[in-house]
């Protein structure tokens, strides 16, 4: 089959960044789906791997999570899914990844594919969908009501117009419909963009978040999830949350961040990673699995939208350079897709 995939690190614009290379077609075994892959699409985490790691020798590493295909094999443990079922799913870092023609992913962390929306606009959704949802439902718990509690929770949301900004926006105004959801974006591309999804307020980062926040009179917000450039807004974040807030990041900042300020408001730092339950085989690994179902079934009934930025075509060496070229470049909306081989 055909893969594309890199067997060394580096920058995108190296004729050998990535190659393309032919592999046998795996076999399913125990809970695994062989799957023929007919869309995926490219995240940060694509160029993150491309850029840091260092694959094993003789072994290219075949980078990809999102995808959507056909189950064409299964495994002999496998039960929550046949042979001919469309499935879409985000991956698991510690294995090849979906940019080939055929990928072996364990059944568990896969879901049945929406049945309304195109191949494309399905493969724009897995990984940003599970990031966007463990991100607010995991760890930040903006659901979770106390009974002392007497305000609504409002949750700022730090690059809005990305693929987890995207998702996360819609998620919180069709699941918890009297949060107040702030997102921030720089651009009027950008900002019309978190309104579509359905943000009540979009402010510009760049101007400082505390002094945007005051502007539009808001004082506090009960959770902060940081998409990108924590680093650069943790000092604001400190200003803003309320006591006993809780902040989840996902992005990696470059240098250590002075948590004792968050000390004084006993407010709680997360991390959201999507891959720690299937890299670390988890007892609640099956959740992705239910996740994934339950994103399906609001697609398809018109609660949530794709959010495809971008059909940059087919699945090749070219298309797929020039995907992770916008990625680096940190002008993406939504989601940048590519279809078939």
């Amino acid at each position: 089959m055909k893969a594309f995939a890199f067997d060394h690190s580096l920058p995108i614009t190296h004729t050998d960044s990535l190659i393309e290379i032919e592999q046998p077609i795996p076999t399913a075994q125990g809970h695994d789906l062989l799957v023929k892959v007919d869309a995926i699409s490219i995240n940060p985490v694509d160029a993150k791997l491309r850029q840091r790691l260092r694959p094993e020798k003789g072994e290219p590493k075949v980078l990809g999570y999102d995808a959507v295909g056909t189950v064409s094999a299964i495994g002999d443990s496998c039960s929550l899914f046949k042979v001919g079922d469309k499935v879409f799913y985000a991956g698991d870092m510690s294995r090849q990844g979906s940019n080939a023609e055929y990928q072996l992913v364990d059944e568990r962390i896969v879901g049945k594919a929406p049945t309304s929306i195109s191949n494309a606009e399905i493969a724009a959704l897995p990984l940003t969908a599970i990031t966007a949802y463990e991100m607010l439902f995991d760890r930040l718990q903006v659901d979770t009501k106390s009974k002392y509690q007497t305000t609504e929770n409002t949750i700022l949301v730090t690059g809005g117009a990305g693929g987890v900004g995207s998702i996360m926006i819609q998620l919180l105004k069709v699941l918890l419909p009297n949060v107040t959801v702030i997102a921030t974006a720089s651009r009027e591309d950008t900002q019309a963009w978190c309104k579509k999804m359905g943000a009540d307020y979009v402010i510009n980062h760049n101007n400082g978040i505390a002094n945007e926040l005051e502007k539009i009179g808001i004082n506090e917000v009960s959770h902060i999830a940081s998409i990108t450039h924590t680093h650069l807004h943790f000092e604001d974040f400190a200003k803003i949350i309320k006591p006993q807030g809780k902040i989840c990041l996902i992005d990696n900042p470059p240098a250590p961040l002075n948590i004792d300020i968050l000390k004084s408001k006993s407010v709680s730092l997360h991390w959201e990673f999507m891959f720690t339950r299937s890299l670390f085989n988890t007892e609640d690994m099956i959740k992705q699995h239910h996740v994934f179902n339950e994103v399906a079934e609001l697609i398809d009934s018109k609660k949530l939208v794709t959010t495809l930025g971008k059909h940059l075509g087919k699945i090749n060496l070219d298309n797929l350079k020039l995907a992770h070229q916008l990625i680096e470049s940190n002008q993406s909306i939504g989601k940048m897709v590519l279809e078939g081989f």
